[in-house]
């Protein structure tokens, strides 16, 4: 009996034009090289970062973040094919950082108004570190046609994580919201959180002060109108707000 060796195994496995995935042939580099391809996706990232908030946005090049980050710009390219994309994946990561800071509030409140609340303030919580930064970043992402824009094509993936989150919100506490309204609310809460995020930019009050007081105020505000959703004026009112939302991003 003769014994094939792997590469004659994987011929004999493609038949009749079908190819058989074979299991157990890894020859145990596959784990090593993708864990070496996230930390250097990571150091890119983190790199991009670093320069983003030291030169700008617009002065900073992708062979300067490749230099930053160690690797060839080649190999940069190889990750990221575009500043906007490393945007992208700093959109991504912040969303995955807050979804974890909201973890404490989500598993422990069951009352609409504190989990509204403690999730925008996780939201402030996790951006901190990018206040400078989002400050020079908001002056592209607040052009309707730019890929950086919340409301973009390409931020997407992001945006339907951050409205899943307060789908959770709403989901999670013990309140009774008109099914109509119930389906749009998660979209509308984070308009809100938008609102939010927009006026933290702009605030230079010690700490972001004032943005923690403006979360403070409005999220009991937004629970109440959320609860006098039942009404059918205000239910009216809420459909017209949808109706231009919708009309606003067609």
């Amino acid at each position: 009996m003769t014994t094939q060796t792997a590469d004659e195994a994987a011929r004999a496995a493609s038949t009749d034009g079908r190819t058989v995935t074979l299991m157990g042939l890894d020859d145990g580099t596959e784990q090593p090289r993708r864990a070496k391809g996230e930390q250097t996706r990571a150091a890119i990232v983190d790199a991009a970062l670093r320069l983003f908030r030291e030169n700008g946005y617009e002065a900073t090049t992708m062979r300067a973040i490749a230099k930053e980050a160690g690797v060839a710009t080649g190999n940069a390219y190889y990750y990221f094919g575009s500043k906007e994309e490393l945007i992208q994946e700093f959109y991504a990561r912040n969303q995955a950082e807050h979804a974890a800071a909201c973890r404490p509030v989500l598993d422990s409140q069951t009352r609409l108004g504190p989990r509204i609340q403690g999730v925008l303030r996780a939201l402030i919580e996790t951006q901190a570190p990018y206040h400078s930064f989002a400050a020079k970043l908001y002056k592209h992402a607040s052009e309707p046609s730019s890929p950086l824009s919340p409301f973009s094509k390409e931020s997407s993936p992001t945006r339907d994580a951050a409205i899943t989150l307060y789908a959770e919100v709403i989901d999670g506490a013990r309140v009774k919201i008109p099914a109509s309204v119930r389906e749009r609310l998660p979209e509308l809460l984070w308009l809100y959180s938008m609102g939010i995020v927009l006026y933290w930019v702009h605030d230079t009050s010690p700490g972001c002060a004032k943005t923690y007081r403006l979360i403070d105020s409005t999220a009991p505000l937004a629970e109440r109108l959320i609860r006098l959703s039942r009404l059918p004026l205000l239910r009216s009112l809420i459909r017209q707000l949808l109706a231009v939302v919708d009309d606003v991003r067609a």
